[in-house]
């Protein structure tokens, strides 16, 4: 069997305190998408070439640390699919305004497609990642049997108050700020399609009643590599995970 070298990919958990406790920002992917089309996701993607090259404008960051390229293409595509950019303006301590963040909207689709470089949009911006606002949440790798491969690290973010966030209308059609509980809600009814390690980190994170909370479980737990395997028994075939991974379960019949 040819086993399929998985996708270097990050995604970003981007919370914020609604009125009725901890909501999280989600998009529906499109139709066209080759990966999850039609599904309500978090915001991420696979890592460009150029997240591996941004060391000097990371800010809160071990620039020896192997997860570096995947904090940046977890801001990266913050940005570019909600809108939400984690950076600060060179030399400065607060993150960007709500006006500074209206006046870079013009790069989150040139950045997209690939017609701009991470490292020259910072460059020329004058920007620095706020690395510093990330916390490690999960780590995903695509059981080996699977046609298309993914290496996911999962980061929770603070959604800073005044930036707006919406979906790009292309890589997404749709999104919403949502309770963890209604999420998980409208994937039983029917009303949402949410795949499975989506599905449990959604409700690890309903575990948690607001941003600050979700950030101190999260920094009390130790992240387990998630490969799942298939295992095929008598009453049908069942997705099993690792013992020690922190989620409410080990397996689940397919």
């Amino acid at each position: 069997m040819i086993t399929t070298q998985p996708i270097p990919s990050a995604t970003i958990l981007m919370l914020r305190d609604g009125s009725r406790g901890l909501e999280i920002f989600m998009v529906v992917r499109h139709h066209q998408i080759d990966f999850a089309s039609g599904a309500l996701v978090f915001p991420g993607g696979k890592l460009n070439e150029g997240d591996d090259h941004v060391s000097q404008y990371c800010e809160g960051a071990n620039t020896q640390d192997t997860q570096l390229s995947y904090q940046v293409g977890a801001i990266r595509e913050a940005f570019e699919e909600c809108g939400i950019l984690l950076a600060r303006t060179s030399g400065q301590k607060a993150l960007i305004s709500a006006s500074r963040l209206k006046e870079l909207a013009q790069f989150r689709e040139p950045l997209a497609k690939g017609k701009l470089e991470i490292k020259d949009f910072l460059e020329s911006e004058s920007l620095m990642l706020a690395c510093d606002q990330l916390q490690h949440y999960a780590h995903w790798v695509t059981p080996e049997m699977m046609p298309k491969r993914f290496d996911t690290q999962f980061y929770l973010a603070e959604a800073p108050a005044d930036h707006l966030a919406i979906h790009d209308g292309y890589e997404s059609v749709d999104s919403v700020w949502i309770r963890p509980e209604d999420a998980l809600a409208g994937n039983k009814s029917g009303k949402y399609t949410i795949i499975f390690p989506t599905r449990l980190n959604i409700e690890m994170l309903a575990e948690a009643s607001s941003v600050k909370e979700a950030f101190e479980q999260a920094k009390n737990r130790k992240v387990v590599t998630v490969k799942p395997r298939f295992e095929k028994r008598e009453d049908g075939n069942y997705l099993c995970l690792p013992e020690d991974t922190g989620y409410s379960i080990t397996e689940e019949k397919m």
